[in-house]
């Protein structure tokens, strides 16, 4: 017969071991959401390589991008204004439109949102098919509306949008290719603050989900560690400021999407794109 002792010492052990199994599978699922991928989608920004300890830039990441045991952060309040009257796109496209571009011509941005202004220098030369798609996406009210859905303050820094769906997983319905993954700006593994790239659905195993940008961009705020699979097509020219606001409002984890989601309530009221 087991003593009193000996059963008290067996459910402690059992306890114990629980304890580990759990801290293990924590300690995984933390392990998982710091390598790099997130989204044309969740970002869609989630995959990647190891050695960054980041969160992926996809569009479909169904993992938090908080670590397991950090517990949701209390809300600021919401530095932004009501959005504007309207309705996110539900358009789609068979195929990546026609090339317009005039690549030896100056592309500018502007993304009027609830925050504040966003101003953006778009870089045709180097990134011709991305930024033709943006510009084609802007001047068909693709991001009128939308949110931006997501929010990195940890390890990374971005905001991400370009999803008219609000939930990272929206897609224009067609791809385009990487580009400008050699820019001498992605010095040392770093985007700088201030860069504008596109997510996309790499995982960093497989070259087969290379190629797989959309619609989802993310705005880099502060100098964040990637690896050079999202490809850069701007700059940020004004409103940084609005940027370091919306991610001073802090971020919450959507249990619903697995992202985390701003405080503030960011909306692109109007996209433009002009030729200069």
């Amino acid at each position: 017969m087991v003593s009193r002792d000996q059963r008290r010492r067996q459910l402690a052990r059992e306890k114990y071991e629980r304890q580990q199994q759990r801290r293990s599978a924590d300690q995984r699922k933390a392990k998982r959401r710091n390598v790099i991928i997130a989204s044309v989608v969740a970002v869609a920004l989630a995959a990647g390589v190891t050695a960054y300890a980041s969160t992926a830039l996809a569009g479909n990441d169904q993992d938090s991008d908080r670590a397991a045991a950090t517990p949701p952060p209390s809300k600021a309040p919401d530095p932004c204004g009501r959005p504007a009257k309207g309705t996110p796109s539900t358009k789609t496209w068979k195929k990546e439109p026609a090339m317009s571009l005039d690549t030896s011509a100056s592309y500018s941005a502007k993304l009027a949102t609830t925050c504040g202004t966003v101003e953006l220098k778009l870089d045709a030369a180097k990134a011709p098919h991305t930024v033709n798609s943006f510009a084609f996406l802007a001047g068909r009210g693709y991001f009128d509306h939308s949110k931006c859905h997501r929010l990195v303050d940890q390890n990374i820094y971005v905001l991400q949008c370009g999803d008219p769906k609000g939930t990272g997983q929206g897609t224009p319905g067609y791809t385009i290719p990487d580009e400008n993954l050699k820019d001498s700006r992605l010095k040392g593994g770093v985007y700088p603050a201030g860069t504008v790239a596109m997510a996309n659905r790499y995982d960093g195993r497989s070259d087969k989900t290379r190629n797989s940008g959309g619609s989802q961009f993310f705005l880099v705020y502060q100098d964040s560690k990637l690896p050079p699979n999202y490809t850069p097509f701007g700059t940020v020219t004004g409103g940084m400021d609005v940027l370091k606001k919306i991610a001073k409002a802090g971020s919450t984890p959507d249990p619903q999407t697995g992202n985390t989601a701003p405080n503030a309530t960011v909306v692109i009221d109007k996209a433009t794109v002009k030729k200069s």
